[in-house]
Formats: C-alpha cells, structure tokens, sequence
C-alpha cells in the first residue's frame, strides 16, 4: 500500500500542522512523565518546550 500524502499549499497551513503536532506531543509527554522536572526535561530535549513567561 503506498503512503498517505496531504499536500500542503501555503506556510500558514505547516505552521498549523507542527503546532498541532507540538501540541500532542507535549499531552504525552505530560502523560507519561514522572514528574514535573522530567516533563521539562523531555519537552526540552524533544524541541517543544513551552515558551518562558514574561517577566
């Protein structure tokens, strides 16, 4: 079976995309973490960590 492609037509529509997937990434990761230092940790090391708040 070959592969599903979606074919993205604009760069409004991919940052969409990866903030989506940043998203579900970041609900698994809080999941499945141990505790809050782990959470950052592996939010970190996979490129999603959430932004630091304004001081």
């Amino acid at each position: 079976m070959p592969a599903k492609t979606t074919e993205i037509t604009t760069d409004e529509e991919l940052a969409t995309i990866a903030d989506e997937t940043a998203l579900s990434a970041r609900r698994v990761v809080a999941a499945y973490a141990a505790d809050a230092d782990e959470c950052r940790m592996l939010l970190a090391m996979l490129g999603i960590a959430p932004d630091e708040p304004a001081a």
